[in-house]
């Protein structure tokens, strides 16, 4: 997404996400990513629910705000609530609100968070971490589009629209008993995913010089050998990691760039672990047979096509059937 244009070429949505304290731009220059910014586009103009998956750190609160942002309810409130963050009994009174002398310490009435988002977007992020009996008032919510407050028999109606996200397989949740059915299905009627962003190379840099530009530092850019720090780094704390060792390096930098030995201890003994790897590989190449190269470049192109033996047979330049039968030797 081009940061100096008011809508996406490739989206086709303004991709400028607002905070309470600043806005951001969603970086996509990766394909897989600018595919999920072309789904949420989609999604955007629903008002049906949307279920977020995705490791930690992936954005997907960003997504969130990108959906409503750019549908019917983007001057209508956002309201995001972590529900791992809440012991069961205080979700229940953030979600639904509670009367006067519902509970000890309750000496007047308060709007949930479910009120305040009448007209606009509940994001209710680790969706899957929910207590079973929360689940269950929140699909009564759901069906009815009535909520009762805590300790009242009187119910309000609501118009909303929820969003949610988990890191966790909500499908697999239910098989273990974990996570109702029924509010399964009434959830995941639109569904994306975040990927990890050692899946999106492309967007490492863009988003590490957007980090950059944020921070109020003389340094403007990242020396090569920072750069080639990031690039080949893992980041298994995703983009919230990527942000936080922007930040370091910018605490630390003294001129115009960022240098390698600014950036954090981590990524610096990558560097050296990824060096020692690639002459280590390097010798054992000298002396693969021509079965063991035609193996792995076999395996790194059907990883490369996630498994689909058509598109690997076509990339490969073999028979279908071929490939089905070098495969099974392989297994």
């Amino acid at each position: 997404m081009e940061q100096n244009k008011p809508t996406c070429d490739v989206c086709g949505m303004a991709p400028v996400v607002s905070r309470w304290t600043k806005s951001a731009f969603v970086v996509s220059m990766s394909p897989v990513m600018q595919e999920v910014c072309k789904r949420a586009a989609r999604f955007a103009v629903s008002l049906a629910p949307v279920v977020i998956y995705g490791e930690t750190g992936t954005g997907k609160e960003v997504i969130a705000r990108l959906i409503h942002q750019n549908s019917r309810r983007a001057n209508q409130p956002f309201v995001a609530i972590n529900v791992a963050a809440l012991p069961t009994e205080l979700l229940e009174s953030e979600l639904f609100g509670h009367g006067k002398g519902a509970f000890t310490g309750a000496a007047s009435s308060r709007r949930g968070l479910m009120e305040e988002a009448a007209s606009g977007t509940l994001f209710l992020d680790e969706i899957g971490e929910m207590a079973l009996p929360i689940q269950a008032k929140l699909l009564r919510a759901l069906q009815d589009g009535e909520i009762r407050r805590v300790g009242e028999n009187q119910t309000f109606a609501v118009d909303l629209r929820i969003v949610c996200a988990t890191h966790r397989d909500l499908a697999e949740l239910v098989r273990e008993g974990k996570f109702r059915q029924d509010l399964y299905f009434r959830l995941k009627v639109l569904t994306l995913t975040m990927p990890p962003l050692r899946d999106r190379k492309e967007d490492v840099l863009p988003l590490a010089r957007t980090f950059l530009a944020e921070e109020a530092v003389v340094a403007q850019d990242f020396s090569n050998e920072a750069q080639q720090q990031l690039q080949n780094y893992a980041w298994p704390g995703n983009v919230r990691e990527l942000q936080n060792a922007v930040r370091h390096g910018a605490a630390l930098a003294t001129g115009l760039w960022i240098e390698a030995r600014d950036l954090p201890e981590e990524l610096r003994q990558n560097q050296n672990r990824f060096r020692a790897e690639e002459l280590s590989a390097t010798d054992q190449q000298e002396t693969w047979t021509l079965a063991e190269m035609e193996r792995r470049h076999i395996l790194r192109v059907m990883d490369l096509c996630q498994g689909n033996q058509a598109m690997a047979a076509d990339k490969l330049g073999i028979a279908r059937n071929t490939l089905w039968r070098k495969l099974r030797l392989y297994s």
